[in-house]
């Protein structure tokens, strides 16, 4: 492909996966164990700083301090903070950030589709990947 169609293909491709990652991270705290194979609330667990919980944990919310007192606790959490944990990082706007961040990189990786030429069935198969990437449960 000429340099320019490349490139794009590079820059949308990058875009879809920062997106996919920001679904993963929600999936991660409140995916279905049954349909993404995990845990529920597997990467609270870890105390994985995921997109959510970094976004919640600099929100100016009331919510992101309990939040940090929380996970910077002693020892590891239990089912009930886990919860806890989680209900926290949804308060504190973790999960709505995700999904909005999610979402602008999607409409980036459109953008730098649209202004490249491709064959209308690849085209076509791309854009119908891309809202599954936000709207997939695992």
């Amino acid at each position: 492909a000429p340099a320019p169609t490349a490139d794009a293909l590079d820059r949308a491709g990058r875009h879809l996966g920062v997106a996919f990652q920001a679904v993963d991270d929600l999936l991660g705290i409140w995916g279905d164990p049954q349909i993404t194979g995990k845990p529920v609330h597997s990467d609270l667990r870890r105390l994985k700083k995921t997109f959510p919980v970094l976004a919640a944990l600099t929100a100016d919310h009331p919510a992101a301090r309990r939040l940090e007192t929380l996970l910077t606790g002693a020892g590891p959490l239990d089912e009930a903070g886990l919860r806890r944990a989680a209900e926290l990082v949804d308060e504190a706007g973790g999960r709505r950030a995700a999904v909005t961040e999610a979402r602008e990189h999607l409409r980036a990786a459109r953008a730098c589709l649209d202004g490249v030429e491709l064959h209308e069935g690849a085209r076509g198969d791309l854009l119908t990947l891309i809202p599954f990437l936000v709207d997939r449960t695992g």
